[in-house]
């Protein structure tokens, strides 16, 4: 007679392998370190420092997706950030609806319809982790939460790559506080279209718990370190005060409540 150890089904494959958790953590410090060089090298160095950043922590978000909640969440995740950015900023391109009067400089890489490719890109980079908050700290409000974690983010954004001549506004009428080179309605079209885009991944995305042994410690890390990044790279980098000051505020508001549950609710919660 032998005896078999029990392996309880269904869970076998639950969590990450030491070798997923090695890739996922190795790009994190990747996309991580990359932004801390920002501040220190120009020209084409910082071009392709842009680039790589981007898709690297875009990388990030899916396939720590992948890893907690699995491939149809990731995938479908991907493909509607993918699909309703390059939507929205094809249109907003053309029209200057609902960002404002803008275009993209050339350095940024191939384009579809005036919008490169690396921007749905950046917006999968952003929205992954604010959508992680989102569900958490507002579960009936996700969409609203959401919308202005993405607006409080670009705050700290737009300025960095406006300065970098990454993409150019036609402002008219009021600006953004602290940053006269971009209008107001960047931050109204930011909080609009990111409204919508919580609203679309909150309905097609599954619900649920992650698996057994991950946690959202990687999509906390960016947001931990945008904020701080933001501030600090604002304040004694780019010589930027008000935005540091400005953009710190109201990014630090919005992730208040976010911090609180982390600190309070429950552990499994999303």
């Amino acid at each position: 007679m032998s005896i078999r150890q029990y392996r309880p089904r269904g869970r076998e494959h639950n969590g990450a392998s030491r070798n997923q958790t090695f890739v996922l953590v190795s790009a994190t410090f990747l996309a991580i370190g990359l932004q801390i060089f920002y501040p220190l090298v120009h020209g084409d160095v910082l071009r392709v420092l842009t680039i790589a950043t981007v898709y690297s922590a875009a990388f990030v978000a899916v396939f720590h997706s992948f890893l907690s909640f699995g491939l149809r969440f990731a995938s479908t995740f991907l493909a509607v950030t993918l699909i309703y950015a390059l939507t929205v900023e094809a249109i907003g391109v053309k029209s200057g609806w609902p960002f404002g009067t803008y275009y993209y400089d050339s350095s940024l890489g191939y384009q579809i319809y005036g919008v490169p490719l690396l921007v749905p890109f950046a917006w999968v980079m952003l929205s992954y982790p604010i959508f992680v908050a989102a569900r958490r700290t507002a579960q009936k409000w996700v969409f609203l939460y959401g919308g202005l974690g993405l607006m409080a983010w670009d705050l700290f954004l737009d300025p960095q790559m406006v300065n970098a001549g990454r993409w150019h506004w036609k402002v008219v009428g009021p600006h953004v506080p602290f940053a006269p080179n971009i209008p107001l309605s960047n931050s109204a079209g930011w909080l609009f279209a990111g409204m919508g885009l919580m609203a679309l991944l909150n309905v097609t995305l599954p619900k649920g718990y992650r698996k057994d042994g991950t946690t959202s410690l990687i999509p906390n890390v960016f947001l931990f370190w945008s904020l701080f990044a933001g501030i600090v790279g604002n304040a004694f980098f780019f010589h930027r005060p008000g935005t540091a000051c400005f953009g710190g505020i109201i990014f630090a508001m919005v992730l208040s409540p976010y911090f609180f549950q982390l600190r309070f609710g429950r552990p499994d919660a999303f």
